[in-house]
């Protein structure tokens, strides 16, 4: 094997924000009826590192959620019963997608989307806020204005953007006094558009962190459900090969860019969770990671 690429590690991150663990705990599915398994889950995510959490104001509208808001008022009860728990998380959360509109990322909208999260999840102040998907007919420096506004007044320490380009990022920090801390794109080993069309190279030229959503397609990296058996084959030789499964290797993968992504996961077993930390240990040469983008593209590269 030749050189190993950045996997484990804390993440730095920009906004006075504490470094996080490189695998992020993420709350799409977070969806339980049972405050004691809602409680265990956070803890054991803790427990292992994953000290970024990961929610938004619209998690719950689906995933088997009892509605918008969801997800927030479920950690909210989490951090009602467990408040010493709080201290431990560095707490994100994206608003900005309003049903039955889509997007709504206006100055007042935007700013009640942040307060009301605030509400839900029993905070005084979120740690990482982030515009869940861009507003196409918001001007940025609308956005902009009122991001920086949030963290003047204390109610969020830090801000980000995800499913943004980087054209639309470039347009919003051009009027943002606030680092934007963090970018939240789709990456995985079946989606790496983040490495084609810019956005990790932003990341790079910035210092941006890239926290990578989806980075197990959903679960299908782990279950092999419509991937190609190119890329099953690939990521299971490697998974024999460092003693870990398939899903491990993938979540690796998204770590193993230099540009030292946060991985989020969203399963909702703490066993699962256990084997996924794991990802921090696995050893990636330039080699294996060239091998998963070919088998993943069908083709070789030029």
């Amino acid at each position: 094997m030749g050189d190993n690429l950045v996997q484990g590690g804390l993440r730095q991150m920009p906004g006075g924000l504490a470094s996080v663990g490189p695998i992020a705990l993420g709350l799409w599915r977070f969806t339980t009826t049972k405050l004691d398994d809602a409680i265990g889950l956070v803890d054991t995510a803790l427990d292992l590192g994953m000290n970024l959490v990961d929610n938004a104001d619209v998690y719950g509208f689906d995933w088997g959620g009892s509605g918008f808001g969801a997800c927030e008022e479920l950690l909210g009860r989490v951090l009602a019963v467990r408040p010493d728990l709080r201290d431990r998380m560095v707490l994100a959360t994206k608003g900005g997608i309003c049903p039955p509109v889509p997007y709504d990322s206006g100055g007042r909208a935007l700013r009640d989307a942040c307060e009301a999260s605030l509400r839900r999840m029993g905070v005084e102040r979120i740690d990482l806020y982030q515009v869940h998907r861009p507003d196409s007919y918001t001007h940025p420096a609308e956005v902009a204005a009122t991001l920086d506004a949030l963290v003047d007044e204390g109610k969020v320490a830090a801000v980000g953007v995800s499913n943004h380009t980087p054209s639309q990022v470039a347009a919003l920090t051009a009027h943002l006094a606030t680092p934007l801390a963090t970018v939240q794109p789709e990456f995985s080993a079946v989606h790496l558009d983040p490495i084609r069309d810019g956005t990790l190279d932003q990341c790079a030229a910035t210092g941006t962190v890239p926290l990578a959503w989806s980075s197990l397609a959903g679960g299908r990296l782990a279950t092999g459900e419509g991937v190609a058996s190119d890329l099953l084959s690939v990521l299971d030789g490697l998974a024999e090969r460092e003693s870990v499964d398939r899903a491990t290797v993938a979540v690796a993968f998204v770590l193993a860019h230099p540009t030292a992504p946060v991985a989020i996961v969203g399963t909702q077993q703490p066993a699962r969770l256990e084997a996924q930390v794991g990802a921090a240990s696995v050893r990636l040469d330039r080699s294996d990671v060239y091998s998963i983008i070919q088998a993943s593209d069908g083709v070789p590269l030029p």
